[in-house]
C-alpha cells in the first residue's frame, strides 16, 4: 500500500475546521431567526389588538386573529382588552406567547434538556394548581397569575430549545476512528 503523503492530515484537519465553522455559522443564522420568530410570536397577541384599535388593517387583522382562534378558548371574561380591543387569545395564552419571546431573547438559565423537563413539570404543576384554586372558586380570576403562570411555561419551553440550538451548535463532529475493525488482522 502506498504512503499516505504529508499533507493529507493537514488536509482533514483544513476540512474539519471548515465544517465546524460552516456547523457555527448555520447555528447562529438559526438562533437569530429562533429569536426573531419568537419575539414576534410572543409580542403579536399585544400588538394585534393595539394596532386594531389604531390602524385599518380590517382584513389583515381577521386574519390574524382567527390563528389564535385554533389555540385558544378566548372567554370573555378571561382575557383582557388593550385600547379597548379584547386580546387575541386569553390572559394565560397572553403570558404563555409573551413568555415564548422572553425565553428566546434573555436565555438564561441555560439548562440541560433533563433539566429543563424538571423545570416545565414544575411549572405545569403551578399553572395546573392555578387553574384548579380559579375554578373551584378557591380565589377569584386573577389575571396577573395567569399571565404568570403562562409565562412561566413559555419562558421555559423557549430557554430550553434555545439552549439545546447553542449545545447542538457547539458539538463538535465526531471523528472517524483511525483503527477500525477492518484495520486488524
Amino acid at each position: 500500500m502506498p504512503a499516505e503523503p504529508a499533507s493529507t492530515p493537514r488536509i482533514r484537519a483544513g476540512a474539519l475546521e471548515l465544517q465546524l465553522e460552516a456547523r457555527r455559522r448555520a447555528t447562529r443564522q438559526l438562533k437569530l431567526a429562533a429569536t426573531f420568530s419568537f419575539l414576534l410570536l410572543g409580542l403579536l397577541p399585544f400588538l394585534l389588538p393595539l394596532a386594531r384599535a389604531t390602524l385599518p388593517i380590517e382584513p389583515v387583522g381577521d386574519l390574524l386573529d382567527y390563528v389564535f382562534v385554533l389555540v385558544c378558548h378566548r372567554l370573555p371574561a378571561r382575557t383582557l382588552d388593550i385600547a379597548g380591543v379584547a386580546m387575541p387569545v386569553c390572559s394565560r395564552c397572553a403570558g404563555i406567547f409573551a413568555g415564548l419571546g422572553l425565553g428566546a431573547l434573555v436565555r438564561w438559565p441555560i439548562m440541560s434538556l433533563k433539566q429543563a423537563r424538571v423545570a416545565l413539570l414544575l411549572a405545569g404543576l403551578v399553572l395546573l394548581a392555578d387553574v384548579i384554586a380559579q375554578d373551584f372558586g378557591l380565589h377569584p380570576l386573577w389575571h396577573w397569575s395567569r399571565l404568570l403562570t403562562g409565562g412561566l411555561i413559555g419562558y421555559i419551553a423557549t430557554a430550553a430549545l434555545m439552549a439545546a440550538i447553542d449545545r447542538e451548535g457547539r458539538r463538535k463532529k465526531r471523528q472517524p476512528n483511525p483503527k477500525s475493525a477492518d484495520d486488524t488482522l
